[in-house]
């Protein structure tokens, strides 16, 4: 490898089979975390969802998942791509790096299905370190070896890769066996739930998510997209609060204040989406609101500091399905999801205190759906 954890760690892959292949460039040791886990993840979804799914990985977590569909104004706007992209691919890639902009900054994308030209012409034009997927179209692996000066990563997995029933870790010498997690994620897990098709698709795409998810984790989805994921947190409320808060920026972006900000001649993509960020989830610095003046004027200062519109946007989101991959504890969990939209929760049950959950969720008109399935990853 290129280096380890660390630039000043030496790092090798081991002796014995492998799921994917280097096609381009030198990885490291997070690089190789960040594909394999990323590919199992778009893999484990396209089987439960059967549509093209795609995420966007950032140090062995993904930033945002989602299904191949329809992209809104906001999305096709930002990100330079038309409707008709809508349902493919690039589609899937273009909703999942979306839902966390800030975060999927040089990601690693992993996608589910053969990489075509309009994917790799788009991953061409966005800041990402790494893509793996299961093939590419010809023509397709020299657009993407050229991109960073020939040093974009580029991993082919192996579609017929059969994991090995036991997995393996070593930590200060001592080896840790253990089974690996391969229990089904699919529509047997609702079978008397009466759930709809979207909110089914939605649980299934955020459970398998979660697997593939630092622990204590939870995920925020609508319309086939992860708008939230709260990751690798001591505590649940506060992966419910983070999901939150990822899922209600996601949203604010929406509104035409944020979207319609004036346009600036020579600002990246990168550093606009910086601005809306802020703008839209209300915190800025004084320095930093000088400089916002500045560049947007007066009237969007004015509508920074104003929070009733962001409080009546907000009011409209709604039909989000919230997964955990842990029980969860107590009621504020519930209080927290209410808050941004949740209708649907989903979670393995079992808490001493699951009466409290259950009578908050009805309290809240909220349906609780327990699977006695945890998703711990580590």
């Amino acid at each position: 490898m290129r280096y380890g954890m660390n630039p000043h760690q030496v790092a090798r892959v081991g002796e014995g089979p492998r799921p994917l292949a280097v096609v381009n460039g030198e990885p490291s040791f997070i690089n190789y975390l960040d594909a394999l886990n990323g590919w199992q993840l778009v893999r484990e979804a396209r089987e439960a969802v059967a549509v093209p799914v795609a995420a966007s990985f950032k140090h062995v977590s993904p930033a945002g998942v989602a299904i191949a569909g329809r992209l809104d104004a906001s999305a096709r706007k930002t990100w330079g791509v038309s409707e008709g992209c809508e349902n493919t691919l690039l589609s899937a890639y273009v909703r999942a790096r979306d839902a966390d902009p800030k975060s999927s900054f040089g990601d690693v994308i992993a996608v589910s299905d053969v990489v075509d030209y309009e994917l790799a012409d788009f991953v061409s034009r966005v800041v990402a370190d790494a893509i793996v997927a299961p093939g590419f179209d010809p023509g397709v692996l020299a657009k993407l070896a050229a991109k960073k000066n020939g040093r974009f990563l580029v991993f082919e997995a192996d579609a017929a890769y059969v994991a090995p029933e036991w997995e393996s870790r070593e930590v200060l010498g001592m080896r840790l066996d253990q089974q690996r997690d391969s229990t089904p994620i699919d529509q047997a897990l609702f079978a008397d739930q009466l759930l709809s098709a979207s909110t089914t698709s939605d649980a299934l795409l955020a459970l398998v998510t979660l697997r593939y998810t630092q622990s204590n984790s939870v995920s925020l989805a609508k319309d086939g997209t992860c708008i939230g994921i709260g990751a690798g947190q001591q505590n649940r409320v506060d992966c419910v609060r983070l999901a939150a808060q990822k899922a209600r920026v996601w949203w604010l972006r929406r509104h035409p204040l944020v979207d319609e900000l004036r346009q600036v001649n020579g600002m990246s993509r990168q550093d606009r989406l910086n601005w809306e960020i802020r703008f839209a989830e209300g915190f800025i610095t004084p320095l930093q609101l000088r400089e916002f003046a500045a560049t947007f004027g007066n009237d969007a200062v004015e509508s920074f500091g104003d929070p009733s519109w962001r409080q009546r946007w907000l009011r409209e989101l709604t039909a989000i399905t919230m997964a955990s991959d842990g029980f969860l504890p107590f009621r504020d969990n519930v209080d927290y999801a209410s808050e941004v939209g949740v209708t649907t929760i989903v979670e393995p049950g079992g808490s001493v205190r699951s009466s409290d959950v259950e009578e908050a969720a009805e309290e809240l008109g909220i349906r609780l759906v327990r699977t006695g399935l945890r998703l711990f990853h580590h």
